[in-house]
């Protein structure tokens, strides 16, 4: 069990004990006092007030019991303590040693999990790394320490001692942090250190451990991304290689399977994953977006060829749909096999306006007349999917992220049921992603979105 959990539990049998015991013995020496003294002549009502004076004590002491849970120890998403008793703890602790350690530990990728995956998978690795932190440190025999969950994925844990103690412990907690994963969800934790050798005041010692988290980023970013030139080595190898690996997500039309996004990883020499953060900035950096989605649509296809039920949807760059040699790839591909007519949903999204959008129209209906479905990913977020939603022609758009709470859904709806109506008056169907429970799937259905997907209905599967 971590130090918040003892503690609060501590307190709240210590606010029970303050409260109940006091109460109760002076009831008890009143009780007892009357019976003694006025034993025969006590009357009937004495018994009937004194119950209800027992009845009402108790009712007073559980009321401020409660009252008391107002005082947080414990986050209710992490289980450390709260920012607020972790300052008031640490206070007292820098009081009672000379020498102590502030320790900070980051998920660098905490909001990237948000975005990718949703809020509640970020609640989930924020609780996990907290345990996980728990069982590194009992290993190296170190407990009853204080952590506290300061911001976003920030935790501050205090430790008895200078830092030199505490420096391996923190390295090899981040390096050994590689291996940790929550539901293939990959977890990237960085650590910082400051003892009472730098300052004894604790604000100084917080801001110092935020100062030396900024000033390593750069330096741990690089790391993480080996070297640029070794890191385009890795991603040339594994496209050369044809080293990949696809997860896919269903999508669902009411309760019904629509069709599935794939998700596409790259696979280094080591087994381990380039993910597409890493390797979409090399692949456009060398002019491989062509080559990337030849590639991964050839494996798409081989894996439909045989399988009538399937349909896969993915995420092609738009300069490669663009470009002749993949449209005319994708036009014999499609000309020889029938079978894959309808089977294939290309989702679109870029910054920048193409502005031949008559040429770019022209290529979006030559595909859409060999079955393939052409998604506009992003809306309401990018300018340019409204501009694309506006003049080409497509068959589905898709919301962006940040929409798919049921939280910002009530904030937004009228910007969500306008591009709905906008969609549907030209016949594009709707689609939304990452809905995490059932409110948001509801609120979809409620505002008649054609298309839903998420963790919620579905958890991603490996393409075999």
């Amino acid at each position: 069990m971590l130090l918040p959990q003892t503690k609060e539990r501590e307190y709240r049998f210590a606010l029970a004990l303050r409260i109940g015991l006091p109460i109760f013995a002076l009831v008890f020496a009143l009780v007892s006092q009357t019976l003694i003294t006025s034993y025969n002549s006590l009357q009937p009502s004495f018994y009937v007030e004194s119950l209800l004076l027992l009845a009402f004590s108790i009712y007073f002491i559980l009321y401020i019991i409660y009252s008391g849970f107002n005082v947080k120890i414990r986050d209710d998403v992490s289980g450390a303590f709260t920012r607020e008793y972790m300052y008031k703890y640490l206070l007292h602790e820098l009081k009672e040693n000379k020498e102590y350690t502030l320790m900070l530990i980051s998920i660098d990728n905490l909001h990237d999990i948000n975005q990718l995956y949703g809020i509640k998978n970020g609640d989930k690795v924020l609780s996990t790394v907290i345990r996980y932190i728990g069982s590194y440190f009992k290993q190296e025999k170190i407990e009853n320490f204080p952590i506290g969950h300061i911001k976003g994925g920030d935790f501050i844990l205090g430790l008895k001692g200078s830092k030199d103690k505490y420096t391996t412990v923190m390295e090899l907690l981040c390096l050994k942090s590689s291996e940790l994963k929550v539901d293939d969800i990959e977890v990237k934790i960085s650590g910082t250190l400051v003892d009472t050798a730098y300052s004894s005041d604790l604000n100084f010692m917080i801001d110092k451990l935020f100062e030396l988290q900024e000033k390593t980023k750069q330096s741990n970013y690089k790391e993480e991304n080996i070297d640029p030139n070794e890191l385009e080595s890795l991603v040339i190898s594994a496209i050369r290689r044809r080293d990949i690996v696809m997860n896919f997500q269903d999508v669902f039309s009411g309760d019904k399977l629509a069709f599935s996004e794939c998700f596409v990883k790259l696979k280094r020499d080591d087994s381990r994953f380039i993910y597409p953060k890493a390797y979409a900035k090399v692949i456009k950096k060398l002019g491989l977006w062509i080559d990337f989605d030849l590639m991964v649509l050839e494996e798409i296809i081989s894996k439909l060829l045989g399988k009538s039920d399937k349909i896969y949807a993915l995420n092609i760059s738009p300069t490669s749909l663009r470009n002749e040699k993949f449209l005319s790839s994708v036009v014999s591909v499609f000309k020889v096999n029938e079978e894959l007519k309808n089977k294939i949903v290309f989702i679109l999204s870029e910054q920048e306006y193409y502005s031949f959008i008559s040429k770019y129209n022209n290529i979006l209906n030559t595909l859409r007349s060999l079955g393939i479905k052409i998604v506009i990913d992003k809306i309401a977020s990018l300018h340019t999917s409204f501009l694309y939603l506006r003049e080409l022609d497509v068959d589905m758009i898709r919301f962006d992220a940040y929409y798919s709470t049921s939280t910002r859904m009530i904030k937004n709806r009228n910007i969500i049921e306008g591009f709905n109506l906008m969609a549907k008056e030209k016949g594009v169907k709707t689609w939304i992603k990452n809905l995490e429970d059932e409110a948001s799937l509801s609120l979809a259905k409620e505002m008649k979105i054609d298309f839903v997907q998420g963790k919620y209905l579905a958890e991603l599967k490996t393409i075999k």
